[in-house]
């Protein structure tokens, strides 16, 4: 049976006091919308039908995945009224799986779990045992401990918000049970609306089979509401992605210290300090050691490379045996090959470093070339933007680039050259040649440092050079 997936998100989300809608609000980096349309992805649907309400455009935008399909609730008139939406578009073959918007951390594990009773013609719905069921439906069940309704909180008397088997909202059914049940729903409640819920005792009276799968844990089905709930779900996505780090390998220095927003892959012996954060797509060889306060996106680093404190990484791809940080930079486009060293307070963008190269220390490398066993001394800077374009630097093999030297591109350093410390290089350089620009160094006789001037030496003195009208020093 094929399976069509509705995933509920016209919600307002006033609780949030955010002028973001809810479901756009960000959990480990992506909008709570994004992880259940993956979720839901990793089901092999045949369609993903997204129920959004006015002012869902950028909702819209911020998904713009063209696959998915964007069905509008004109009107807010509950759960049950918003499913009703989306399926005239359902083939009445279909298996259809409900989903919310703002219930982000359910497990397609669970979800598979939860499908299979709805294939074989049963009504499907996942519960949970949590120990402060306020906020949540109530699972009334019969004598026999078959389901026999579901309570809203708001309409529940004081036995029934005692119960503690609470409804997540999540449900599976053949799509024509689903549309048979919700045509006998009506908005007889404190609210005026139509529940969802309420077709589990319509199944119930109807003689459709009602099975209950309880998640395994209430993580799982967790629900964001306003900004608290928002980091108690960022705490417990942190400690299930750390907790899957660890299992494959990777030693952390203090899982409730780091951020892991994307897919990230370790080979083994990874270490992670400290407050490290990942982002996009992160691979780590065997060994890397990654420092504290370490940011990664979209990164991939080869076995046995450090990354040390403080350094930022970004869509860089960094090889076997390199040394970098603390407090380095690699932008978009670095490339580094085996055993290359930068250094503190280095910037590369846009750049390729062949095999041994080293920049130590406070330098900037755009928009560059760099051969094998190249040292770059500290302070050097590739000039490579004029205003208007970027132009490109090549530095040869085994040149040797003396500390403070400017390189003015479109410029290329021969192999095995060596520039002077202190050169500003205007012009391509031989191989195997020495290069330097340099003023003549001078000595002047008799020179002495200035004493410090009284108040009104210094007042006269600027008087004298900027004109009478010049601002008084501060005393």
């Amino acid at each position: 049976m094929p399976l069509s997936v509705v995933i509920l998100a016209a919600g307002q989300g006033r609780r949030m006091n955010s002028d973001l809608p809810k479901v756009l609000q960000p959990l480990a980096g992506r909008p709570l919308l994004r992880h259940v349309v993956d979720t839901a992805r990793a089901l092999a649907p045949a369609a993903v039908h997204v129920v959004h309400g006015h002012g869902g455009e950028r909702v819209r935008a911020a998904l713009a995945d063209p696959d998915l399909d964007w069905v509008l609730q004109a009107e807010q008139l509950g759960t049950g009224h918003a499913v009703r939406q989306a399926l005239p578009r359902v083939p009445e073959t279909s298996c259809v799986l409900v989903l919310y918007g703002d219930v982000p951390l359910v497990s397609a594990t669970t979800l598979r779990r939860l499908v299979a009773p709805a294939a074989t013609g049963a009504l499907a719905l996942l519960t949970a045992e949590v120990p402060e069921p306020k906020g949540y439906g109530r699972i009334v069940r019969d004598s026999n401990g078959r389901i026999a309704r579901i309570v809203e909180e708001r309409d529940a008397d004081a036995a029934q918000r005692a119960i503690r088997e609470v409804n997540t909202g999540l449900l599976a059914a053949p799509a024509a049970t689903l549309r048979r049940l919700l045509d006998g729903v009506r908005a007889d409640n404190a609210q005026r609306e139509y529940y969802l819920t309420d077709v589990v005792g319509l199944a119930v009276t109807g003689g459709v089979a009602v099975d209950a799968i309880q998640a395994p844990s209430p993580i799982e089905v967790m629900g964001v509401n306003d900004k608290l709930q928002l980091a108690e779900a960022e705490a417990a996505l942190r400690t299930r992605r750390a907790r899957a780090l660890m299992e494959a390998g990777a030693t952390l220095a203090d899982p409730a210290r780091i951020d892991i927003r994307g897919e990230v892959n370790v080979g083994r012996d990874v270490f992670l300090d400290v407050n490290v954060v990942l982002e996009g797509r992160v691979t780590l060889g065997d060994r890397v050691r990654l420092g504290p306060n370490c940011t990664l996106r979209d990164v991939t680093i080869g076995a046995d490379t450090q990354v040390h404190a403080n350094s930022v990484l970004e869509e860089a791809s960094v090889g076997e045996d390199c040394r970098i940080g603390p407090f380095a930079r690699l932008r978009p486009g670095a490339r580094l090959h085996a055993r290359v060293h930068v250094g503190n307070f280095v910037e590369v963008k846009n750049t390729e470093l062949g095999a041994g190269s080293k920049a130590n220390h406070l330098t900037y490398l755009g928009d560059a070339t760099v051969g094998r066993d190249v040292n770059v001394g500290a302070g050097t800077i590739t000039c490579n933007y004029d205003g208007q374009n970027k132009w490109p630097t090549v530095i040869g093999d085994r040149a040797f680039i003396g500390s403070g030297a400017m390189l003015v591109a479109p410029v290329r350093i021969g192999a095995g050259a060596t520039i002077g410390a202190g050169s500003t290089v205007t012009v391509s350089t031989p191989a195997g040649q020495l290069a330097l620009t340099r003023a003549k160094q001078i000595t002047v006789e008799g020179w002495q440092r200035p004493a410090k001037a009284t108040p009104d030496a210094k007042a006269a003195r600027i008087a004298e050079a900027l004109g009478p009208d010049a601002e008084s020093p501060k005393k």
